[in-house]
């Protein structure tokens, strides 16, 4: 069977071939304008999907060395995300689907984080724990059966990878945020500034950063101002260690409390070098597995959406709609 996933929920266009479960292509047009900006600009992002999606499809139906008659199944992200983005590929998906009459799925972005981890565990089966942590989410998912997620967790405020993102621009570190600030931490002496763990002692599992982008704030405003003995890396060093350790803890709390010994860690912010080693020694150290999709897969891509439509395939599920609209606020749960 093979499926083609489409995802245009922001600023990637990614279109993806997954056979029976195995990626043959996936293929990613970033659009690198939004760097003038520090942040996505919707309406440049659902232009520049416009302008690349049919050489995105060429590109990922060349290296899957198939033809769109070849295509059993296609899926388009639904939601959520920007609602002009979502527009474009679902739209471009429609117009495949109908001229070609095969089975039509629309799928939620974050089921499709979350299945992206088959590329590294084909075997892997709920129940399961999952974190997503991106620009734009940062939920804890009880990944009860198949189709079916329960929200343990989530931020009350900034997403994590958006927190990435502003510290960054407040350090003049340049956008995206993530890769900045890892690579600055490098130099940097991780325990040179007191940064408190946010929601630390709480009960439950969500998560909070407006708080600590504001801690961050005042930091960089005392070091301008020559009231503090810290460098920039060190400013970078001391963030990422608190982020990491509040997505580490929070999570294996939560896993203990449910009984699961499959943790899944997906999205952008799972890319963080630091963020896999701590998932890695905490997983040994609790005895419990913990699954990273394959680094290409953690940002938004189009093969993460057909890996999960290649799951409702298997299950039978009938085609979706072709009256269907975008959901740019959709929750999973």
């Amino acid at each position: 069977m093979l499926v083609l996933g489409i995802d245009t929920s922001c600023d990637d266009t990614g279109i993806g071939i997954v056979q029976d479960g195995r990626i043959l292509a996936n293929v990613i047009a970033s659009q690198s304008l939004h760097r003038a900006f520090g942040g996505i600009m919707p309406e440049l992002a659902s232009r520049a999907h416009l302008e690349s999606i049919d050489e995105v499809l060429g590109l990922a139906l060349s290296d899957a060395n198939v033809t769109l008659e070849n295509i059993d199944v296609i899926a388009v992200t639904q939601g959520p995300g920007l609602a002009g983005s979502l527009l474009v590929g679902l739209m471009f998906a429609k117009g495949l689907a109908f001229g070609s009459s095969r089975t039509f799925y629309t799928m939620h972005h974050l089921e499709g984080h979350i299945q992206s981890a088959l590329a590294s565990a084909p075997s892997l089966e709920p129940p399961f724990l999952a974190l997503i942590a991106s620009g734009g989410h940062t939920h804890l998912f009880d990944c009860i059966e198949a189709g079916k997620y329960s929200l343990v967790g989530a931020t009350r405020d900034d997403a994590a990878g958006e927190a990435f993102d502003k510290v960054a621009r407040l350090l003049e570190l340049g956008f995206p945020g993530g890769p900045a600030i890892s690579k600055a931490a490098l130099s940097g002496n991780d325990k040179a500034y007191p940064l408190t763990m946010p929601l630390l002692g709480q009960s439950g599992f969500d998560f909070s950063y407006s708080g600590i982008k504001n801690a961050m704030r005042l930091a960089v405003q005392n070091l301008q101002a020559g009231k503090l003995e810290v460098s920039v890396a060190d400013l970078a060093a001391s963030f990422e260690r608190v982020m990491v350790e509040s997505l580490t803890k929070t999570t294996f709390r939560a896993a203990k409390s449910l009984s699961r010994d499959t943790i899944v860690v997906a999205g952008g912010v799972a890319a963080n070098q630091r963020l896999r080693r701590e998932f890695g020694l905490m997983g040994e150290k609790n005895k419990l597995q913990v699954v990273f999709p394959p680094a290409q897969l953690n940002t938004d891509n189009g093969a993460m959406i057909a890996l999960a439509a290649w799951l409702r395939a298997t299950r039978g599920e009938a085609s979706d709609s072709l009256e269907t609209g975008v959901k740019p606020s959709w929750n999973l749960y």
